[in-house]
């Protein structure tokens, strides 16, 4: 017996990963600067503190929009900056909150007189932090609004304990319609309003079938058995709920796919926006067969996909996987949804 043989089939023997990198300290700064010189005409980095603002601000006088989170997640956040999305996005180290005084900035920087909204993913850190900067532009008389997203289904609590379930990929859903709403005009209220709603109204779930490496890092963040899926992943490489069998494209995205319908209490008649997410190492072509999958279960179920994005819109740096996010669709939010942006991630 040879030492291979002696490697049990359902063992990955990963090898070590090569990265396009320099130093790991400095990938956050030297990302933004080449993403500036690609994109001159729709952002500008603002290096200290550090966020990404729109090349060309909005009039003043209206709402401005601003998020932002941990780097590793491309193109969230800064791919959002632009015409009909995010005024600023302000992006931490690799999987760390940004600082409160980077978003004290990016608030500043943004604000146009007529208030900021913060559109803030469900992480500990996040929270904290854009609350203390809220607090500090509170007090410059800036008026903020916090949208919180928690649309992580994998991660809702029984009993209520907790942080809550985290946020994923319905923040694209949240930063286009508030993003939409503040362009044409709404106030902070309205515009708060229905970045509360979708945030409700949306659920998302997430699968692995191979974790993803920090930048200078050597291996994955976990490893995973050839046989097996990590099931409800995070998108900072968290452990889901639990390990499942590795199966056929179709019955992983039923078990995607299915708990999101229940939770939502969608069925016939009802309309969604549907988001299949690629998280980061997962090609087009199975993202696409992810999606058809996903419509083939709703149509079965008399639910509309009236609009769809399918492609890497919230990563996990390398990680080898996908999630589906359902958002509950009406007029008024696909209206929003289709009108114009401008941004490095999504134009129409």
């Amino acid at each position: 017996m040879t030492a291979q043989d002696a490697i049990p089939d359902q063992i990955i023997v990963s090898t070590p990963r090569r990265q396009f990198v320099n130093d790991p300290d400095d990938v956050v700064e030297e990302a933004l600067e080449g993403l500036e010189a690609a994109y001159p005409r729709l952002i500008r980095w603002n290096r200290d503190p550090s966020f990404v603002a729109r090349a060309e601000p909005a009039p003043p006088g209206r709402v401005a929009v601003v998020s932002g989170g941990g780097s590793g997640h491309e193109p969230l956040h800064v791919g959002m900056v632009g015409e009909g999305m995010l005024d600023a996005a302000v992006p931490g180290a690799v999987f760390a909150s940004p600082t409160a005084g980077q978003i004290l900035a990016a608030t500043q920087a943004a604000s146009g007189g007529a208030g900021v909204v913060h559109v803030v993913k469900n992480y500990t850190g996040d929270v904290l932090n854009f609350e203390i900067a809220a607090e500090f532009a509170t007090d410059d008389g800036i008026i903020v609004s916090q949208i919180l997203v928690d649309d992580d289904l994998a991660t809702t609590s029984m009993t209520g304990d907790g942080p809550g379930r985290r946020g994923t990929a319905a923040t694209v859903v949240v930063e286009k319609i508030v993003g939409a709403a503040a362009a044409a005009g709404a106030d902070l209220e309205r515009v708060s309003a229905l970045g509360r709603r979708v945030a409700a109204t949306s659920r998302s779930m997430a699968v692995a079938l191979a974790a993803g490496a920090h930048p200078g890092a050597a291996r994955p963040s976990f490893e995973l058995p050839s046989d097996e899926v990590e099931f409800g992943v995070g998108i900072h490489g968290e452990r889901g709920v639990g390990r499942r069998t590795f199966a056929s494209a179709d019955d992983l995205a039923d078990q995607l796919i299915r708990p999101l319908v229940a939770d939502l209490a969608i069925g016939r008649g009802d309309r969604v926006i549907a988001i299949t997410n690629g998280l980061g190492a997962t090609t087009g072509l199975e993202l696409a067969v992810i999606h058809r999958r996903v419509t083939k279960i709703l149509a079965a179920a008399g639910i509309t996909v009236e609009r769809a994005l399918v492609g890497p819109y919230v990563t996990s740096l390398d990680m080898a996987g996908c999630s589906v996010t359902l958002t509950r669709a009406d007029d008024e939010l696909l209206t929003l949804w289709d009108a114009p942006v401008r941004t490095i991630a999504l134009s129409w």
